[in-house]
């Protein structure tokens, strides 16, 4: 309807011009062709305008849903889309159901926006017949606006509610189900059970170093079953520290490591459950055990004089000052 009075214009004057045949031209082999040429030219010049719009909208239209988008792989030959059964599949499945409700709710909104308007231009319609032919064929175009107009109209209300419920639609089908977000997690972070795995080999090289500690150490402090500590003492280091500790099994094997790596061993109940407690693996002693630490290993230097020079051993300390605050109180041991 912009355009309608250029375009019309246009158009009656190519129809003239294309029923004026120049009678010369009749009796030139390519005078038809080369004349059908010309028009076609001119009728896409007179259209250019309409299509330049279209074409302008069609190309907005993808920037304004989210960008274009542009990919060889739609066109690409697949066997898979020739097969009946998935055609078939889609065409009776749910989505096929949904797809052909939307299609006649469409075709049901657009039919009587449709049927309304030429309904309400019957009248001009038949009237046609009575015009000249100018202003017949303005009338007409003017009608087939108006009906175009209308049907539009139809057209962009079934858009506003059919291209949300698209994107939506889309969106849903790109959301990962529950079970793909744990397999992206698995294989993002590492399986459970892969990881289980390695936290136990670390934890076992780690008590295998520990272990291996444990003849390093100036003096074992136990609980005298249930807890061991092991201590090592670097006058450049600052205070001593805990080289091996465990519970249980682990203070078993630690006592049994010290043993026959010949290192001292002192049962100080209280000491030992304060260590184990307050302190981590390669962590200097808390300074409120500082005074009973020194006591211990004062007695450690004592016996290893002794051991050197073949005199008495010293005798060993069966209780040292801890802190009641350090001490968690007597366990199982």
């Amino acid at each position: 309807m912009l355009f309608s009075s250029f375009m019309l214009e246009g158009l009656l004057a190519l129809f003239r011009e294309g029923f004026a045949l120049d009678r010369q031209l009749i009796f030139l082999r390519d005078a038809g062709l080369w004349q059908l040429g010309r028009l076609l030219g001119a009728a896409a010049i007179v259209l250019a305008p309409l299509c330049a719009l279209l074409f302008l909208l069609a190309a907005l239209t993808p920037v304004a849903l989210g960008g274009w988008s542009f990919s060889g792989e739609a066109l690409a030959p697949k066997l898979s889309k020739l097969d009946p059964i998935k055609g078939l599949g889609r065409l009776f499945g749910a989505r096929g159901l949904m797809e052909l409700v939307k299609a006649l709710a469409k075709f049901l909104v657009v039919g009587t926006v449709a049927g309304v308007v030429l309904w309400a231009v019957l009248d001009d319609l038949l009237a046609l017949s009575a015009l000249p032919l100018d202003a017949a064929i303005a009338q007409t175009a003017w009608l087939a606006g108006i009906t175009l107009l209308g049907v539009s109209a139809a057209t962009a209300l079934v858009a506003a509610v059919d291209v949300p419920f698209q994107l939506w639609q889309n969106n849903k089908q790109l959301r990962m189900t529950r079970q793909e977000i744990r397999d992206e997690f698995k294989e993002t972070e590492g399986r459970p059970e892969v990881k289980a795995r390695i936290r136990q080999l670390q934890a076992e090289m780690a008590q295998r170093r520990m272990m291996e500690a444990v003849a390093e150490a100036d003096v074992v402090v136990t609980n005298p079953t249930h807890y061991a500590v092991a201590l090592k003492y670097h006058s450049q280091r600052g205070a001593p520290r805990v080289i091996a500790k465990g519970k249980d099994l682990i203070a078993k094997a630690i006592r049994d490591r010290a043993e026959a790596a010949g290192v001292p061993r002192l049962e100080l109940p209280p000491l030992a459950r304060a260590l184990f407690t307050h302190t981590r693996l390669d962590e200097e002693v808390p300074p409120p055990l500082y005074f009973a630490v020194a006591q211990v290993l004062a007695y450690v230097y004592r016996l290893r004089s002794a051991l050197d020079r073949g005199t008495a051993w010293p005798m060993a300390p069966t209780s040292v000052p801890v802190p009641q605050e350090l001490d968690p109180g007597p366990d199982r041991g």
